[in-house]
């Protein structure tokens, strides 16, 4: 195995960053994996800042760690150009420009009560962000799926989460076995250290996201520094989609702390789907609702803090983990594990976004137009979003 670590081609500057992140925090839409995929194209594709097997690397840490994955991606993206300075200022930009649509979106919510044609955009948006994953994924997965192991693993793992297995125990338990089996087959002395901590290390954080995870208590009067604290332990311990974070919210503030209501729950995930930039925003819409302006800022901050204290904890750790064949093959596992539960997600999608002629056409046209042309997929986004809006107000 060729442990060898890809290095970026240039070292980028922070306004670079800046630059690029605050657009595709205005423009990426289509949720986490169609993030990644609109990163991987503008990053690896046509700026070649990073080459696929370093960004490959990227996105398992990422997984890795708790918090909006897609974000996680970017933040290390960013550091791995410019250092700490980088991270902050790429994790900012993305985020900033969907939390700042949110909250006004929000207001307009409070005033009017309702969010108009969301149902139209995504009917129209989902398509396409299909063509944008699934171009991604046969890029990545020629990378990260080279071997007969990987292959087996991202089978198995796809497998296992259809039938509802737990993301969590799906990421971590392809590497520690890799690690155990190869640390078998050739017990290094020098890598025993390195085998102990992974296994330590993943087993600790299993443990401390499903404590944190499963407590709530049975009641919670609303304050700020309540909505702060509360948000801070999502960020902190949630693992997996938006789905996940959806039944986390309907758990603790809908039935335990009676904060907002199911139906204001919905229309804040729909807000967090329909917009640009991290869905973790719905706690942005969240906030807004229960206190203003204010709220949504302390909402905001308290779900995405995590993420930049844990790329910021771990983006070193990435950078050594090629220099150690153990680690490596931690990591290759993981890769291919991700690589999987983003295929399973985005085939559940696909499920429910391709469900008539219209969509299934928009999906193989904005696909082929990924394949045969440089166009930046934030227009086909568009033009999916304005078909959605088109056609569902002539057939309605």
């Amino acid at each position: 195995m060729d442990n060898t670590q890809p290095q970026a081609k240039l070292e980028t500057s922070v306004a670079d960053i800046a630059r690029l992140f605050l657009r595709l925090g205005a423009t990426a839409f289509g949720g986490p994996a169609a993030h990644i995929a609109i990163m991987e194209r503008e990053i690896v594709q046509q700026r070649k800042w990073l080459s696929h097997k370093r960004f490959i690397d990227l996105l398992g840490a990422a997984n890795l760690i708790p918090g909006p994955n897609s974000t996680e991606v970017a933040m290390h993206i960013s550091q791995t150009q410019a250092g700490l300075p980088g991270l902050i200022c790429g994790g900012v930009c993305f985020i900033l420009p969907a939390a700042i649509m949110v909250s006004m979106i929000a207001a307009l919510y409070v005033q009017f009560g309702h969010i108009p044609q969301t149902e139209a955009v995504l009917y129209g948006l989902k398509p396409v962000v299909i063509a944008i994953v699934a171009q991604a994924l046969w890029r990545l997965g020629r990378v990260a799926l080279s071997s007969v192991q990987a292959i087996l693993i991202a089978t198995a793992v796809a497998a296992l989460s259809v039938l509802g297995l737990n993301e969590i125990a799906l990421l971590f338990a392809p590497g520690l076995l890799a690690v155990l089996t190869r640390f078998r087959a050739e017990p290094f002395s020098k890598e025993r250290n390195v085998v102990l901590a992974l296994v330590s290390v993943s087993v600790l954080i299993i443990i401390f996201a499903v404590f944190l995870g499963a407590y709530a208590p049975a009641s919670l009067p609303f304050s700020l520094p309540a909505l702060f604290l509360y948000f801070l332990k999502v960020g902190s311990v949630l693992y997996g989609s938006g789905y996940v974070l959806l039944a986390f919210l309907r758990t603790d503030l809908v039935e335990h702390y009676h904060w907002i209501t199911s139906a204001q729950l919905l229309d804040a995930t729909a807000v967090g789907q329909i917009t640009p930039g991290p869905v973790f925003t719905t706690a942005t819409f969240i906030g807004y609702l229960l206190a203003g302006p204010l709220g949504a800022l302390i909402a905001t901050v308290g779900i995405f803090l995590p993420a930049f204290i844990l790329v910021a904890l771990t983006a070193r750790l990435v950078e050594k983990v090629r220099e150690s064949a153990v680690a490596a093959w931690f990591l290759d596992a993981v890769n291919a594990a991700a690589l999987a539960l983003m295929a399973v997600v985005t085939f559940q999608l696909a499920q429910a976004a391709l469900v008539d002629w219209l969509t299934v056409a928009l999906a193989l046209f904005s696909l082929i137009v990924l394949i045969c042309t440089k166009l930046n997929s934030v227009w086909l986004m568009v033009g999916g979003a304005v078909c959605g809006l088109l056609y569902k107000g002539l057939s309605g």
